[in-house]
């Protein structure tokens, strides 16, 4: 991963990387590798991120088809 520091900007290249970085998953792996995981544990957190996204996937469906009103968006300032 390589993020180009303009103008000697550090902090806004800091930021790039950490954005680049969530968006990869990798903030989510490192707190996973931090200690050993049960084999029962992961199945439940594997089982429990499978609902969650068909949840999501579920809702959004039900949004396209017109049967969930759609979500506001944020209005930037």
């Amino acid at each position: 991963m390589q993020v180009v520091v303009r103008d000697n900007n550090v902090d806004q290249a800091l930021r790039a990387l950490k954005k680049k970085m969530q968006r990869e998953g990798m903030f989510r792996e490192m707190r996973a590798r931090r200690a050993y995981e049960k084999p029962s544990e992961r199945r439940n957190r594997e089982a429990g991120e499978a609902v969650r996204r068909l949840r999501k996937q579920r809702k959004k469906q039900l949004q396209r088809e017109g049967l969930l009103p759609s979500a506001r968006r944020k209005t930037r300032r």
